[in-house]
């Protein structure tokens, strides 16, 4: 318990010493020199900006929100930030946490990383300013209370769904003296191997989606502050699937702005192509529609682009097999007002799209930097 009490200075309790105490070995067990790349693959953790927002997403993501107990204050909030810090190093190095009864559940990575998030109530705690401020209210919004909002944010990625679940498992037991989970959204992507690395993640819909995502050099400046800070907007988005069934696929097309198999814009061949917004067809009506989803979120100036890191999700069908579907959208941009706040507007004010998707969650971020070894995540704000 040494080490674990001078991390949280003591606030942490119902943890067996017994268990604490153990010390690690990494199992050996039969065809553990077989593992492929994929289930060895390690992020580094430390270094000036958090893993997580600009690294090939994983096939497997959980969210998981926090809202911190009453009466938590600028030095509690340091003391579970050291324990989480210390203990996510140490997952995705293939390592078990301080204390981890099921080691063996995390030897395999699998290109785990782990991204905190401050809401703004965790910046009210800590007496400072929130650089992030809850979405305004949008017309398509059917928000449910049990999808939003948040103090604190992780988000859990890896291409395995155990390593998802068991580094979850180990940070709520870390967070929970300090804070209760309001939510958790888990979602997927391809497998590795599916598609090659760099490819455009596909939807439930069938879209793909990220296709104008800032990339190399533009990257920089869309998504990074110079301190090594990002913000993130998470927005659950069910997708109305039986009613998008109904649609031809070239009425699909015409809604999105893109060919549904090769992502092309209607005016293009390739999906990379750039969309001609002002190209016309035989009867003189624009070839991109003035409400197609492209159209509306179309950004030219590489500045003010998001970086979309979406996942898909799939719940249990109701008893009638309606579908419960959709995407845990996640948006990391610099800016959240000079960037996302323009796209949106100009979406809920009239993309095709919105017969089809309907959001019901909504939560914004700030992703501080990252730490050095030995340091810990939030440092500059809660030290």
């Amino acid at each position: 318990m040494g080490r674990r009490a001078l991390l949280t200075g003591g606030a942490v309790a119902g943890l067996g010493a017994a268990g604490a105490a153990v010390a690690y070995r990494r199992p050996t067990q039969s065809g553990t020199s077989e593992i492929s790349d994929t289930g060895k693959a390690v992020v580094p953790f430390h270094g000036p900006r958090q893993a997580g927002v600009t690294n090939e997403p994983p096939a497997h993501a959980a969210f998981v929100a926090f809202t911190l107990a009453r009466g938590t204050d600028r030095t509690t909030l340091g003391r579970m930030m050291r324990l989480l810090t210390d203990d996510t190093a140490r997952l995705t190095r293939g390592e078990p946490a301080l204390g981890d009864t099921d080691a063996p559940l995390a030897v395999h990575p699998a290109s785990l990383t782990v991204t905190f998030g401050f809401g703004p109530g965790l910046y009210r705690a800590a007496g400072r300013p929130s650089p992030v401020a809850d979405l305004p209210g949008f017309a398509i919004d059917r928000l449910q209370e049990r999808w939003c909002g948040g103090d604190l944010l992780l988000q859990i990625c890896a291409d395995d769904a155990l390593t998802v679940t068991h580094a979850q498992r180990m940070l709520i037991k870390d967070a929970r003296p300090f804070a209760a989970v309001r939510w958790v959204q888990r979602g997927f992507r391809r497998s590795p191997g599916v598609h090659p690395a760099g490819f455009t993640q596909r939807n439930v819909l069938g879209q793909l989606d990220g296709t104008a995502n800032p990339r190399d050099a533009a990257m920089e400046t869309a998504v990074w502050q110079p301190d090594g800070s990002t913000t993130l907007v998470v927005r659950r988005i069910r997708a109305e699937i039986e009613t998008w069934d109904l649609l031809s696929v070239a009425d699909k097309e015409a809604a999105v702005g893109r060919r549904m198999e090769s992502g092309a814009p209607l005016t293009g061949m390739a999906e990379r192509d750039e969309p001609d917004f002002t190209a016309v067809d035989r009867t003189g009506l624009p070839v991109m529609p003035d409400h197609a989803h492209v159209t509306r979120a179309h950004m030219t100036d590489p500045r003010f682009k998001i970086l979309r890191r979406p996942y898909n999700y799939d719940e249990a069908p109701d008893s009638a097999g309606r579908p419960d579907s959709g995407l845990v959208f996640a948006s990391f941009q610099a800016d959240i007002n000079r960037q996302y706040l323009p796209i949106q507007r100009r979406l809920a004010e009239k993309d095709l799209l919105n017969e089809w998707t309907t959001p019901i969650g909504s939560a914004v971020f700030a992703i501080p930097p990252g730490c050095a070894e030995g340091g810990w995540i939030g440092e500059r704000v809660l030290a």
